[in-house]
């Protein structure tokens, strides 16, 4: 069962996999188990991405199976005790009004068991200062698909260190026109230049914040 599961959210069977879900948890599956077979299928989907063996439209009907899934299994998840992986605060920055890759990346990462706190899009840098307080979340992620909208990812960083939070939170950038000499010139933690890497990125940032804390 766990397998189909996986094999579903490749195909996009949404529905498939809400029902499917739904049976699993009625026979006694582990909530946990099934996240787990859920994110394999993602992880599927994300390096065929990578490879360039499906690209965005599959990825996104693979995205919105897993979230028709994750819609039936949270209750559950909660009630077992089964915390996200941790916590992501994901927008696009102020003035860019740009949202297909924000979405793509939000998807990848709800498809690792991390939760996000998706602010949208023309986001001023104080209010991710101010969702980064009220939620907590140790991971940032930015985006920004213009040139002339690249150094507000700066704004955001140097918005979180004024706030006395940098030291408490990773920052990921990405978007068209950013580069990895760009992320090291703004201070950024990590660049990634797809959704699936950014997806993996994050896992291993928040893996290791919670081996340490």
């Amino acid at each position: 069962m766990f397998e189909e599961i996986s094999l579903l959210i490749q195909k996009g069977k949404a529905k498939d996999v809400a029902a499917l879900v739904t049976k699993a948890l009625e026979e006694g599956a582990h909530p946990s188990d099934l996240l787990n077979a859920m994110i394999a299928g993602m992880d599927v989907v994300g390096e065929k991405f990578k490879n360039n063996e499906v690209f965005v439209p599959e990825v996104l009907i693979a995205a919105r199976a897993m979230n028709s899934g994750l819609s039936v299994l949270r209750p559950a998840l909660q009630a077992s005790g089964v915390k996200p992986l941790g916590k992501a605060v994901i927008c696009t920055v102020k003035d860019d009004m740009h949202d297909i890759g924000k979405n793509l990346v939000k998807m990848m990462l709800e498809g690792q068991g991390i939760e996000c706190i998706d602010l949208g899009v023309d986001v001023a840098p104080e209010r991710v200062v101010e969702a980064v307080r009220e939620s907590g979340a140790t991971l940032v992620c930015l985006s920004a698909l213009l040139t002339t909208t690249m150094m507000r990812q700066k704004d955001v960083i140097d918005a979180l260190k004024a706030a006395g939070l940098r030291d408490k939170v990773k920052v990921m950038v990405g978007g068209a026109p950013i580069t990895q000499q760009f992320a090291d010139e703004i201070g950024a933690d990590c660049y990634t230049k797809d959704a699936a890497s950014a997806a993996q990125a994050a896992r291993a940032i928040l893996e290791q914040q919670a081996a340490q804390a």
